[in-house]
């Protein structure tokens, strides 16, 4: 993890900042990158908490975009220091920002009050609260979703913020009237000037670690200081609090040794405070029995497939049962929770092809979300269109690793990645290289300049009864809307 002193611009990123104003003495709220699913669903945070709300994005993409419009919440498209007239009484700079960045280096030199995303988020929202946090390198977003629908099912009313829109409330954040505040614990940085990850400024005292590998190889230098974040992370959760474990990955057992809070382990092997068994794929999803530590064994059922996702559900379940809701409320959040969009999101049926949009980047979570639309949509062939965008992705190191994620695909599409300004041309993925590896682990493999030159070849390769899973952790230049209305032209499907 880099620090502020090892920046060869660090004269500004160390600088005397504002101290922050009260929540009484905010009035409105200004978001630099407001349309990132984070930084969005904390716009939308200050909006229900009735401050005046805007903010600018280089892009304004669904489904961050059509939400924020939805509130009535302004986004500028494009930077600009005007944008920041009339000045705010919070600036929220985005992680995305640097230094030099036009709206941020105003903020700084005009001395508004600003601070990180995180930062606000502690300072103006969890007072008072019993931050709910969820960290790990994969399952955040969905986990984080069902946590809040299981409590909200249960009449808890918790505050909440999530980084994808939670189906059936379509809301990435809501201030809540109960005690719990339940919150995605992003391990990415916080500000240019702050580099701590997001996760340590949330104060937790009930926290669930899904998963720990090697990620944002932009932040962290080697795989011990990426788990050294974690270890830092748990050490924060008071003697009095919990901390829920990922029982079955011995990394994440280990974080045990590293806190003073109780600890319950939970996973698919038998040895754990919180498991299943009796597991059964279903029709929509899948049927298994919660063995929970102090309760009789209980049946539900989960409407999403995989072994992942099953772990997800029985995290969700220890902190649910610890903090006071029955087997029954919580079988009946599980077996209502629709989604987040974009895991696993069924974007419609068209000429008998089955179209899913999912946010799988990282290569394990490409690889897990595969399996588990194999088995959820059985028989299908499956054709897997895949988008390299997020930083660490689009690495080198990940080639091997990627090449081996689509061994249950029956044909495979690679999107190759933009170069961009801070890309290292020498580290940059080559996606031939990961199609070479598909193509001789038997998979029919084929790489694109971006989504306008691979729709056609897509299009052309189509079959009738086919399901086409997208996955990008962006906008993929809106490939799947392209798909869905090409996809009704297409004869002798």
């Amino acid at each position: 993890m880099r620090r502020l002193e090892d920046f060869p611009d660090v004269a500004l990123r160390i600088f005397e900042r504002p101290r922050l104003p009260g929540p009484a003495d905010v009035g409105n709220v200004y978001l630099i990158g407001i349309c990132g699913k984070g930084m969005g669903a904390l716009a939308e945070l200050f909006a229900q908490a009735k401050y005046k709300v805007r903010g600018s994005d280089a892009a304004a993409y669904p489904p961050m975009s059509t939400r924020l419009e939805s509130l009535g919440i302004p986004v500028d498209e494009g930077y600009d220091a005007a944008h920041l007239e009339p000045t705010p009484d919070l600036v929220i700079v985005g992680n995305a920002c640097t230094p030099t960045h036009v709206e941020a280096a105003y903020a700084r030199e005009d001395r508004l009050a600003q601070a990180s995303f995180p930062e606000a988020l502690a300072h103006y929202f969890l007072n008072d609260r019993r931050p709910v946090v969820v960290a790990g390198t994969h399952g955040k977003t969905t986990t984080t979703g069902l946590a809040v629908h299981v409590f909200k099912q249960a009449g808890l009313d918790p505050g909440f913020l999530v980084g994808g829109v939670i189906v059936g409330e379509e809301a990435t954040s809501a201030v809540g009237s109960g005690s719990h505040f339940i919150i995605e614990g992003d391990e990415y940085d916080s500000a240019y000037f702050d580099k701590r990850p997001k996760m340590w400024l949330y104060r937790p005292q009930v926290a669930i670690v899904t998963s720990m590998e090697f990620d944002h190889a932009d932040i962290y230098d080697d795989w011990d200081d990426y788990r050294q974040a974690f270890q830092t992370f748990v050490r924060l959760i008071p003697q009095d609090g919990l901390l829920v474990l990922n029982g079955d990955d011995p990394v994440v057992r280990s974080l045990a040794n590293e806190t003073r809070a109780d600890t319950l382990f939970v996973g698919h092997d038998a040895n754990n405070d919180v498991t299943a068994q009796h597991v059964r794929v279903e029709e929509g999803g899948q049927g298994f029995e919660i063995v929970a530590d102090g309760f009789e064994p209980f049946e539900v059922f989960f409407p999403m497939g995989g072994d992942h996702n099953r772990f997800n559900a029985l995290a969700v379940a220890a902190v649910a049962l610890r903090e006071g809701i029955s087997p029954a409320q919580l079988s009946a959040g599980l077996a209502s929770f629709q989604g987040i969009k974009r895991r696993q999101e069924v974007r419609g049926e068209v000429n008998g092809v089955l179209v899913v949009d999912d946010f799988a980047h990282h290569p394990t979570a490409v690889k897990g979300t595969i399996q588990a639309v194999r088995e959820r949509w059985p028989g299908r062939r499956l054709v897997a269109v895949f988008e390299p965008r997020s930083n660490s992705s689009r690495r080198k190191l990940f080639e091997l690793q990627y090449g081996k994620a689509f061994d249950n695909a029956d044909q495979v599409f690679i999107s190759s990645p933009p170069l961009r300004h801070n890309d290292d041309p020498a580290d940059f993925l080559d996606p031939h290289d990961v199609a070479e590896i598909v193509l001789k682990r038997g998979t029919i493999a084929e790489t694109y300049e971006g989504a306008d030159s691979l729709l056609p070849h897509l299009i052309n390769a189509v079959q009738a009864g086919d399901l086409l899973l997208v996955m990008s952790n962006g906008s993929f230049d809106g490939l799947v809307d392209k798909l869905m209305a090409r996809l009704p032209t297409i004869e002798n499907l």
